[in-house]
């Protein structure tokens, strides 16, 4: 039996198959041309629903991997002829270049841009020659994570707990901020990547948080607090900019295309106290005071907790 390292636990099962199925395409175990199992010999191997043995041959398909052959089955497809970082160019292609290709390509684009053979592509290579250097698609987003958390360290730890937890929060932000994909590649509070500077970071706010006499959950739940009030705003910005994508409207524009739906529901008289937000002033709704707002109050709420705890 195999051992799967920590962060693949967390997979769906048919990202799994088509995991271990590419390993064994990547070493040579399955060559061009030989049939892989088949759905029905999937579902007896792993235990799983046709539905997810069809799905994970299907990722295998969108990755260029295998094809469908009439009266066959899926079969490996051949081989691309080498290219920059395949046999006789190995030298070219590393880890380190592979991942900061995916992070340009999510900067620009957004994470559902990313792919191997998106990647694979943006590199001029073949995705076989990915899959030397990463195993798949989730251990390329952990690596990209952690890459994104480690470009520029917080630095010095300032003297107070109320400094560093507002200069951590900070950081943060501004780390989203070069990286609105990274909100949506972290978003699991209970299943967390295995992100060695990412846990650095929590470690560092454990440490500010070391001489208030807090309980030890209570310094984490804490973090988790000031963690997620960051990375709800970014989602919030990410979500937004996407749908300027999408639809081509400004928030604004869209305000305006949507303002006569909103108009005939407040005309209803259902929502009072709603109504009277925007009857004496102009309401925009900035993403930058939202986060100044709840920073200052839960650093208002921890100060309440610590003088109880230290009274």
């Amino acid at each position: 039996m195999t051992t799967e390292p920590p962060y693949l636990g967390t997979e769906p099962p048919y990202l799994r198959i088509a995991g271990e199925l590419r390993r064994r395409i990547v070493s040579g175990e399955l060559a061009p041309g030989d049939r892989l199992p088949s759905t029905r010999a999937i579902v007896r191997e792993w235990g799983v629903a046709m539905a997810t043995a069809t799905k994970a041959l299907s990722v295998l398909r969108g990755e260029g991997l295998v094809r469908a052959v009439p009266g066959v089955g899926t079969v490996v497809a051949e081989r691309a002829a080498p290219g920059p970082g395949d046999a006789g160019g190995g030298a070219a292609l590393s880890r380190a270049r592979i991942v900061r290709t995916a992070i340009e390509l999510a900067d620009a684009e957004g994470l559902s841009a990313v792919s191997m053979r998106r990647v694979a592509t943006a590199l001029a290579t073949s995705t076989m020659a990915l899959y030397r250097h990463v195993p798949g698609k989730a251990e390329l987003v952990r690596l990209m994570s952690d890459e994104a958390f480690a470009e520029h360290p917080l630095g010095a730890m300032p003297h107070g707990w109320r400094p560093g937890l507002e200069l951590a929060a900070r950081w943060l932000r501004s780390v989203y901020g070069r990286h609105p994909w990274l909100a949506q590649a972290v978003a699991s509070f209970t299943r967390p990547t295995a992100s060695p500077h990412a846990m650095r970071y929590t470690e560092w706010v454990l440490r500010v948080l070391a001489g208030t006499g807090l309980p030890p959950h209570t310094k984490l739940h804490i973090h988790l607090t000031l963690f997620a009030h960051v990375q709800g705003l970014a989602m919030a910005g990410e979500l937004e900019s996407q749908a300027l994508q999408d639809t081509g409207l400004s928030a604004e524009q869209w305000m305006e295309r949507n303002e006569p739906h909103f108009d005939a529901i407040s005309a209803s008289g259902d929502y009072p106290f709603l109504n009277s937000l925007f009857e004496h002033e102009e309401f925009e709704l900035d993403l930058g005071i939202l986060f100044e707002f709840g920073l200052r109050r839960t650093l208002d709420g921890i100060a309440v907790m610590i003088g109880e705890t230290s009274a």
